[in-house]
């Protein structure tokens, strides 16, 4: 099978993203954050609970944590709390 082009990969991806926008006009993410390590965060953690829960939660854990070195600081057991 051969190789699909860049060219043809983009023309497809956009595609893709065409037809979802049109399936999903207003689509957005349940989940409240500022930044991508906020996000990260708040999805794994919605794999655990529902996202109303885990907006309850990241509210006070951002603001404790407010970035990676905060997080990767943190005693775990503090941090499970």
């Amino acid at each position: 099978m051969a190789r699909e082009s860049a060219n043809a990969k983009l023309a497809r991806v956009n595609q893709i993203l065409a037809r979802l926008a049109r399936t999903y006009p207003d689509a957005h993410c349940e989940l409240n954050y500022s930044n991508p390590l906020e996000l990260l965060i708040a999805t794994i953690l919605s794999a655990r609970c529902t996202d109303k829960q885990v907006n309850l939660v990241t509210a006070n854990l951002f603001k404790k944590y407010p970035s990676a070195t905060d997080f990767a600081g943190a005693d775990p057991v503090e941090l499970e709390q």
